[in-house]
């Protein structure tokens, strides 16, 4: 099977009838996502749904035990903030959509992502509250990010937006990435389908991927935020703002490792290195957005 399943295919995974799926989706059971248009399942996440509303003698805290390791979206000041910080936290960055599986699977203590809600015009609440309901998990804004189209130094092709990517060759990411879904968000307002831009075949697993595709000359253009793109002294061209957020275990969020990240978020030497790596706006980290069952 694919990493998205339809209805149908939902169906026979889970052995029901098509319209049972539609139930669960109308309940908001189960993990869904419309950023086509229709209903696909992202398989991994109906799977985890699958495991964690197994019957159990004892509570969550008894079955669900995760190791010290934050998985998701990649961030650069996020990254440093755990070294800085002394919090012991490993990491394991492979997508939003890939880290927020991995936490409902139990394999992480918290997710970075920054997944766009088109509908709702809001980021990761919609995706946490699918693939977690019900569950003690807690949401809190890391910081708002500038994204973009990391280019060649001095932006030689002269992209100006996201219709000029008709203009170039892109590097694409997985479809797991938050920068991804953004991605086919605005390319669907702008009317513009996927399959006419011209791609490198294989996807980047990360936005430092991305950047290194276009200083090797491999690609014209691709989606990454600016801090990534200075990083690599590449070009940027900023086209929207995006919230990053980690979603944490409730009860993981009150142990040492995870509150000496947060602790560091609030010095002057974090603040500063957030200006020095560009496009962060960290004035609402540690916002609580979400706070689950």
């Amino acid at each position: 099977m694919s990493d998205f399943l339809t209805t149908k295919e939902v169906a026979s995974l889970l052995r029901i009838k098509e319209r049972t799926v539609y139930d669960l989706v109308k309940e908001g059971s189960i993990p869904v996502s419309r950023v086509t248009g229709k209903l696909l399942f992202p398989r991994e996440l109906v799977e985890a749904w699958v495991r964690r509303n197994a019957e159990t003698t004892g509570g969550i805290d008894s079955v669900i035990q995760p190791p010290l390791v934050l998985a998701g979206s990649h961030d650069p000041l996020l990254d440093w903030s755990l070294r800085e910080s002394g919090s012991g936290i490993a990491t394991f960055f492979d997508g939003s959509l890939d880290g927020l599986s991995r936490l409902a699977e139990g394999k992480a203590i918290a997710c970075g992502m920054h997944v766009y809600e088109s509908e709702r015009d809001d980021w990761n609440t919609e995706h946490i509250g699918q693939a977690m309901h019900g569950m003690p998990v807690v949401l809190i804004e890391w910081a708002v990010r500038q994204q973009g189209l990391i280019v060649a130094p001095g932006n030689p092709k002269r992209f100006e937006g996201i219709e000029d990517l008709r203009r170039g060759t892109f590097v694409p990411r997985q479809a797991q990435a938050g920068s991804y879904i953004l991605l086919q968000h605005l390319l669907e307002k702008q009317g513009i389908d996927p399959a006419s831009l011209e791609m490198l075949a294989t996807p980047a697993r990360s936005e430092h991927d991305v950047a290194l595709s276009v200083a090797d000359g491999k690609a014209d253009a691709g989606f990454g935020i600016e801090a990534v793109a200075r990083q690599n002294r590449l070009g940027f061209v900023p086209i929207f703002q995006e919230r990053y957020d980690l979603a944490i275990w409730r009860r993981d969020y009150f142990e040492p490792p995870l509150q000496a990240v947060l602790a560091f978020s609030n010095t002057a030497q974090f603040a500063e290195r957030a200006k020095e790596l560009g496009g962060y706006d960290v004035s609402g980290c540690g916002t609580v957005r979400m706070n689950g069952a």
